[in-house]
C-alpha cells in the first residue's frame, strides 16, 4: 500500500471515531509543501453535510491523528484542512519497505480488460508527424496499465478499406493500365510480387490524393473503385493485398523505432464482414432511416450539444468510418468482451466518436456497462503555432522527424564521449533522440497542443529526455563506484533536500495511478522530473561516496539504490530506454 493510502486509512478511522462518514478521510499529497507533506480536506465536506463548523471537525480529526508516532506534526488549519508531516524515521521506514518489495511498493488495481486503440496509420501512406503523439501516448498507457495489473489488448486499427484505397487503385490503373489487376476478365492467377515498392507507393499516394481534390472525373472513378473493392472485385483485392503487405512491413519498422508494437494489426478491412450485422442490428432496432439516398441514424441532441445524424451507408452503398467503427466494436465484443475500449485519437475526431459511442449504446452493440472513451490528444505545431510542416510546407514524415532527433543526439554524443566506438555512439544517439521526442511530447497533457522545438528537446537541463537519461546514468555510475554491496536500509533524512527526495519517491505510486485514471502520462513524467531534480540537488550537496560516516553512507546509497530502480522502472513504463553511458 502506498504511503498516501496508509494515511487515508488512518484518517478514515479518525472520521469514523468522530461519528462521521469514512469517505471524508481521503488524504492527498500537499500542494503547499512548505506547510506540510500531506493533507486531508474532508472536514469541509463533512461540515457542510452536518451543518457545522469545518474547523471544529478538522480539530477533532487532528486530535485523533496526532498521537500516532509516525507524525511529527498534525494540525488543523483554516478553513478546515488537516495538515500532516511525518517523522524522518517514518519516511526512512517507508523507503526501506519500498527497497525490499518486489514491486517497490507500487500499487496494483482490480483487473480490467481494456482494448486500447491507437496508432491510426493508413496503408499506402507513410507515417507522418501527426502519428507521433498517438504512438507515444498509447504505448505509455499500455505499459502503465499492464504494470497496474490490467489486461491491455492493443490494436493499431489501420485505415485500409476506405476512400484512399480507391484513389490509389484508380491512379495506379492510369499509370499501369496493362497490369492484370485492372482487367475485369482476369479473376485469378495474379503475380505474387507487388507491382511497386514502398518508395513508389509513397509517390503514388499523394499524387492520387491531389488528383482526387482537383479532378471531379477522377474523384468519381475513385469512389466507384472503393465500392468495387469493398464488394469484392478480385483484381482490386489482389492489388490491395500487395499494398497492405508492403505497407504494414514498413509501418512495423517505423513504429519499431519508437519501441511501439501492437498485439493486433487489424484494420477496417477486418471489420468489413461484420458490417451486414451492423445494418441488421440498426434495422431491427428501427434506428436506420433513409436520408437523401443515404442510410443514417438520427441521434437525440440538444442545442447546447448538437449531434448530427450518423451516416451508415452512403447513397452509392459505400461504407464510412463510422460504419467501420461500429463493425469493429462488434468484432471486439465477440473476440475479447472488454470492460472498456479506449481510443487514443486526435481531438478533431471528437464529434465522430461521440456519434459512434452514442449509436453503439442505442443499438446495443455494446452493453450499458461497457465503457467507451475517446482519450483525445492535441496536435504538434511549429513555432508559428500551426500544424508542424517541413520547410517546403509539406507534412513531415515520422521517419524524417526521428532521424533529425537522432542526428542531433549523435552530434552531441560524438563531441562529449571519447570512449565509445562509432557504433556505440549511433546506438546511444538513437536512444537519446527517441527519448527527447517522447519526453518533449509526454511532458504535456495529452489534450494540449504543443510546439515542436528540437533544440529545446535536446537540451541537457530542464524538462527534457536527455536530462532524465543523464540523471539515470549518473545514479548508476555512483552505485557502480560504490561496489556490489546491496544497500537496502535507509535511515532518517538529515537535510531538507534528502527529505524531499524521499517524498518524491514515496509519491510516485500516486502519480502512476493518476496517469492511468486520467489517461494522461504527463503526471508520471512530472513525477520523474521531481525525482531527478531532488536527486541532483542531493548529489550536489553531499559527498556520498567519500562520507566518513559508514552508516550514513550506507543509508544514502540505499536511497540512491531506490532512486535508480524506481527511475528506470518508470522510464520503461513511458517507453524510454536508458543508455549504458552518455
Amino acid at each position: 500500500m502506498a504511503l498516501k493510502d496508509k494515511l487515508t486509512v488512518l484518517a478514515t478511522q479518525a472520521f469514523e471515531e468522530c461519528g462521521l462518514d469514512s469517505s471524508y478521510g481521503l488524504v492527498v499529497v500537499s500542494n503547499r509543501p512548505e506547510l506540510c507533506q500531506y493533507q486531508c480536506n474532508g472536514a469541509m465536506a463533512a461540515a457542510k453535510a452536518a451543518k457545522t463548523n469545518p474547523m471544529a471537525i478538522a480539530e477533532k480529526i487532528a486530535e485523533k491523528l496526532a498521537p500516532n508516532p509516525i507524525f511529527s506534526k498534525v494540525e488543523a488549519c483554516r478553513p478546515g484542512f488537516v495538515n500532516m508531516t511525518l517523522t524522518g524515521e517514518a519516511l526512512a521506514e517507508e523507503i526501506t519497505a519500498m527497497l525490499n518489495s518486489p514491486r517497490l511498493c507500487m500499487p496494483e488495481e482490480p483487473r480490467k480488460k481494456i482494448v486500447l486503440d491507437f496508432g491510426g496509420a493508413n496503408v499506402a501512406k507513410p507515417l507522418h508527424v501527426g502519428h507521433l503523439r498517438t504512438a507515444i501516448i498509447g504505448r505509455a498507457l499500455t505499459e502503465i496499465g499492464r504494470f497496474l495489473g490490467h489486461e491491455i489488448i492493443t490494436d493499431v486499427h489501420l485505415g485500409d478499406w476506405g476512400l484512399q484505397m480507391g484513389q490509389v487503385i484508380t491512379h495506379s490503373s492510369d499509370l499501369y493500365p496493362d497490369l492484370p489487376y485492372f482487367n475485369k476478365d482476369i479473376t485469378s492467377g495474379y503475380p505474387e510480387e507487388s507491382p511497386y515498392t514502398v518508395s513508389e507507393l509513397e509517390v503514388i499516394y499523394p499524387e492520387a490524393a491531389k488528383r482526387f481534390r482537383e479532378d471531379p472525373e477522377f474523384a468519381e472513378r475513385a469512389k466507384a473503385a472503393t465500392v468495387e473493392l469493398q464488394t469484392g472485385r478480385p483484381g482490386y483485392l489482389a492489388l490491395w493485398n500487395h499494398i497492405h503487405r508492403i505497407s504494414v512491413e514498413d509501418l512495423k519498422k517505423n513504429y519499431g523505432r519508437l519501441d511501439t508494437d501492437f498485439d493486433y494489426w487489424y484494420g477496417e478491412s477486418d471489420s468489413a464482414p461484420y458490417l451486414p450485422r451492423v445494418i441488421k442490428v440498426l434495422e431491427d432496432k428501427g434506428l436506420l432511416v433513409e436520408s437523401q439516398g443515404a442510410k443514417v441514424v438520427e441521434i437525440e441532441s440538444t442545442k447546447a450539444d448538437p449531434i448530427p445524424p450518423m451516416i451508415i451507408l452512403k447513397s452509392d452503398g459505400g461504407e464510412l468510418y463510422g460504419s467501420a467503427d461500429l463493425a469493429t466494436l462488434i468484432q471486439r465484443v465477440e473476440d475479447w468482451n472488454p470492460d472498456e475500449v479506449w481510443y487514443v485519437v486526435d481531438t478533431r475526431q471528437s464529434l465522430h466518436f461521440k456519434q459512434v459511442f452514442t449509436v453503439a449504446k442505442m443499438a446495443g452493440i455494446v452493453s450499458p456497462e461497457t465503457v467507451l472513451i475517446h482519450a483525445n490528444n492535441g496536435t504538434i505545431n511549429g513555432k508559428d503555432g500551426k500544424p508542424f510542416k517541413t520547410r517546403a510546407g509539406g507534412v513531415m514524415r515520422l521517419s524524417t522527424l526521428i532521424d533529425s532527433a537522432v542526428e542531433a543526439a549523435f552530434a552531441k554524443t560524438a563531441e562529449g564521449v571519447v570512449d565509445m566506438s562509432e557504433e556505440e555512439q549511433r546506438e546511444t544517439a538513437e536512444i537519446i533522440g527517441v527519448a527527447a521526442l517522447k519526453v518533449g511530447d509526454l511532458i504535456n497533457h495529452r489534450t494540449r497542443d504543443y510546439i515542436f522545438d528540437l533544440d529545446r528537446f535536446m537540451q541537457n537541463d530542464g524538462k527534457t529526455g536527455p536530462y532524465l537519461l543523464y540523471s539515470a546514468v549518473r545514479i548508476s555510475s555512483l552505485l557502480k563506484k560504490a561496489g556490489d554491496t546491496q544497500y537496502n536500509k535507509a535511515s532518517a533524512p538529515v537535510t531538507a533536500t534528502e527529505t524531499s527526495l524521499m517524498l518524491s519517491l514515496l509519491n510516485t505510486g500516486e502519480a502512476l495511478t493518476r496517469s492511468f485514471a486520467e489517461k494522461a502520462p504527463n503526471a508520471l513524467c512530472e513525477a520523474l522530473f521531481s525525482i531527478t531534480g531532488w536527486f541532483n540537488r542531493f548529489y550536489m550537496e553531499n559527498a556520498i561516496l567519500t562520507c566518513p560516516d559508514e552508516a550514513q553512507k550506507a543509508s544514502w546509497l540505499a536511497l540512491l539504490n531506490l532512486t535508480n530502480q524506481l527511475l528506470r522502472l518508470m522510464l520503461s513504463l513511458l517507453g524510454i530506454k536508458v543508455p549504458a553511458k552518455m
